[in-house]
């Protein structure tokens, strides 16, 4: 798949193209309805299928403070979005100067000069431009005037305990912070994940028969909510391409048995030894096995990490 950020950097060669729009944070399920919709006209169109989304999120620029936690960081979206057939994807610097371009500059100057869009594939409640002032309607009408088709998608639902929920980005990022992974993966079609790098900690699970992976992940990471979880670390190359997996338990806060205060991410692999300082890895979430909890002293902490590495086995599959 191509890659670029900027619209300068957008290739001489790429041609018209069917694109499709949005920040695509998590790469669930509604969004690979949308991407699949998108790929298959571009199919049918004998052309690429590019997607365009945006770095840093616009919630930052609009109103400074309010950057939501990130569900999928740039290198997975970009594998995410290979993997459902995506040819392309350009990230756009969202700015200042970007946020104030009006609806009509938008589709011009973006969909039209620059990623020669042939047809145009976004969700319902999409909206562009100044304010938000676009939507699906004017864009359909700025596409007959332009010569591109335009598609709005209904929105995916997650029906599972006899309710509907809307699915998005922002319920998955309630999900996650509240801990309830199961129904953060229903939503996102696989396990939550973190990206991070593993660095150096206190080295205090190596003390404890238990060494850990410390993961070091970006700002603004959507880190679960703090408890002890059952899951899988993942090796990635230094492109951001998944490798091998392994199966861990994994500990997320502040260690509160040794009064702890900085909020790590810390994965127990299962049936591996060996040194991972310097690795890009992804942390998956399959199911939490319980809450944070102070303990009264290494002894005990170590008597239930024991009951945690079963636990986490049995979940897993692989006692």
């Amino acid at each position: 798949m191509r890659r670029w950020r900027g619209l300068e950097a957008t290739p001489g060669d790429l041609g018209r193209a069917v694109v499709t729009v949005g920040m695509y944070d998590g790469v669930h399920r509604g969004h690979q309805q949308l991407i699949g919709t998108a790929v298959s006209r571009a199919r049918a169109l004998g052309l690429p299928a590019l997607l365009l989304t945006f770095d840093p999120h616009p919630a930052e620029v609009v109103r400074p403070g309010s950057h939501p936690a990130i569900l999928t960081s740039a290198d997975r979206k970009a594998e995410l979005v290979g993997e459902l057939g995506v040819d392309a994807m350009c990230v756009l610097p969202f700015t200042p100067e970007f946020s104030r371009l009006s609806p009509e500059g938008f589709t011009h100057t973006v969909l039209v000069e620059h990623l020669h869009a042939a047809a145009v594939v976004v969700g319902e409640n999409f909206t562009y431009g100044h304010r938000a002032a676009g939507d699906v309607a004017s864009l359909t009408r700025e596409g007959r005037r332009f010569g591109f088709a335009v598609e709005g998608l209904d929105l995916a639902a997650d029906t599972a305990g006899g309710g509907e929920v809307t699915i998005s980005s922002t319920y998955i990022r309630a999900c996650v912070a509240a801990g309830d992974l199961g129904a953060a993966a229903r939503a996102l079609g696989r396990p939550h994940r973190v990206d991070g790098v593993v660095v150096k900690g206190d080295q205090r699970g190596r003390e404890l028969g238990y060494p850990t992976a410390n993961v070091e992940s970006p700002p603004y990471t959507a880190v679960p909510a703090d408890g002890v979880y059952a899951g899988h670390l993942v090796l990635r190359d230094r492109r951001g391409r998944s490798g091998k997996r392994f199966p861990a338990a994994v500990s997320v806060g502040t260690n509160p048995t040794f009064q702890g205060t900085h909020r790590t991410v810390e994965a127990f692999l299962l049936d591996w030894s060996g040194d991972l300082y310097g690795e890009h890895v992804g942390v998956e979430f399959a199911e939490r096995l319980r809450p944070m909890v102070a303990y009264t002293g290494p002894e005990a902490l170590i008597e239930q990490m024991d009951r945690d590495v079963l636990d986490a086995r049995r979940i897993l599959g692989t006692v």
